[in-house]
């Protein structure tokens, strides 16, 4: 059995060197690194696989995110809300821009915001809200988008984590995830379903004024070689970085489903264990449904109950299996955000989450005599 990791990023470069090389020897050649014809052809493969009007590359995905709330022009003092329970770049981006965060508790299956909360948690102040679709798959984008009309709010989706993810709307109409919203961010890290081999992310949204701006806002403020017309910065996706997009891209949806099928292999192997909870898919197949594509398996994260997810860490650890606990500390209590405003009370799920939480390897490259030496280690420690 080959080295388990938790991502397995040579095992799946061998499967596009080939193209990868091509395409790094036809950017080098031309010499065009910046804004070059790989970005623009990426940009176009990626409108078209998304089904968005327009795609906005930048620098990395939180570049993104402040970019989208640049663009819809939030002012210092405008409230968003997001979720605890994430990784900070989201509620950062708040916080440079001088707008207020609002954080609000998560579902305790799903792991993506608490509707309640997010209702609960409107003021006249509040702007935006910002739902994450956290380990890869989307948050209640139906209940999401009616707050949105009923309170005149911007919608910004965080898609860093769900790239090629579906959502699937009461009505039957099924849209990928970041096109839902008003606007959307992801981002490229090399990790990431969607992966360069360097920092990328990009901006989705189908409304032509807005995007106007953010091509301006990327690029400096500049639409015309120095006349600079907004206030802008410096991110853009350098054309190494698209190229090895442009490699993946075709292959996403392989990818994404190699990874519902390793997660399908991991739920078999961990079903009716009392002290672990399965993570929980929207349409309840648990990723076991061959058809499932809400879901694409960024993370594969169990909760360990019982208090035995610390002691399960370091017994994988210890054997070799590398794991994750993404995220041990609630942003509520981070010290860059703590608010006198926030009361535990407010944060019941994510505070017990953040005990309860492991993300087991998961990637493209994942054997099944792989899956079946992490789910043993899993069981045995857990039955004892």
């Amino acid at each position: 059995m080959k080295k388990i990791q938790m991502v397995d990023l040579k095992g799946q470069y061998e499967g596009i060197k080939d193209t990868v090389k091509d395409a790094f020897t036809e950017v080098l050649e031309s010499s065009a690194f910046i804004n070059g014809p790989a970005v623009h052809s990426f940009q176009k493969e990626l409108e078209e696989y998304l089904g968005v009007k327009h795609v906005i590359p930048c620098a990395n995905g939180t570049d993104a995110l402040q970019i989208c709330m640049m663009g819809l022009g939030l002012q210092p003092g405008d409230e968003v809300i997001t979720a605890d329970f994430t990784f900070a770049a989201t509620v950062e981006v708040i916080a440079l821009l001088g707008l207020t965060p609002v954080l609000v508790d998560v579902e305790p299956d799903t792991f993506n915001i608490d509707i309640q909360a997010i209702e609960k948690a409107i003021t006249p102040k509040t702007k935006a809200i910002v739902p994450v679709h956290l380990f890869g798959q989307c948050a209640n984008m139906d209940a999401i988008m009616e707050l949105a009309d009923k309170h005149g709010l911007f919608i910004i989706e965080d898609n860093a984590q769900a790239i090629g993810a579906v959502h699937t709307f009461t009505n039957g109409k099924k849209q990928k995830s970041g096109t839902i919203g008003h606007v959307a961010s992801t981002s490229f890290f090399p990790s990431k379903n969607l992966g360069c081999y360097g920092d990328g992310g990009a901006i989705f949204t189908n409304d032509d004024a807005l995007a106007h701006t953010i091509r301006g806002i990327v690029n400096h403020g500049m639409y015309r070689r120095y006349h600079h017309d907004v206030v802008g910065v410096n991110s853009r996706l350098d054309s190494l970085q698209a190229a090895v997009l442009r490699a993946k891209l075709p292959k996403l949806d392989e990818y994404n489903s190699r990874r519902r099928d390793a997660a399908k292999k991991y739920n078999q192997a961990f079903a009716n264990q009392p002290d672990i909870v399965l993570p929980k898919t929207v349409n309840d197949c648990e990723g076991i449904c061959d058809s499932c594509d809400c879901h694409v398996f960024h993370q594969y994260t169990l909760r360990i109950l019982n208090e035995k997810r610390d002691s399960l860490v370091q017994h994988l650890n210890e054997n070799g299996v590398p794991c994750g606990v993404y995220y041990p500390i609630p942003l509520h209590r981070q010290k860059a955000y703590v608010d006198s405003r926030y009361d535990e009370t407010d944060f019941p799920v994510t505070n017990q989450l953040v005990k309860e939480v492991i993300s087991l390897p998961m990637h493209t490259e994942l054997e099944d005599e792989q899956i079946g030496f992490i789910a043993e280690l899993v069981l045995n420690h857990i039955k004892v």
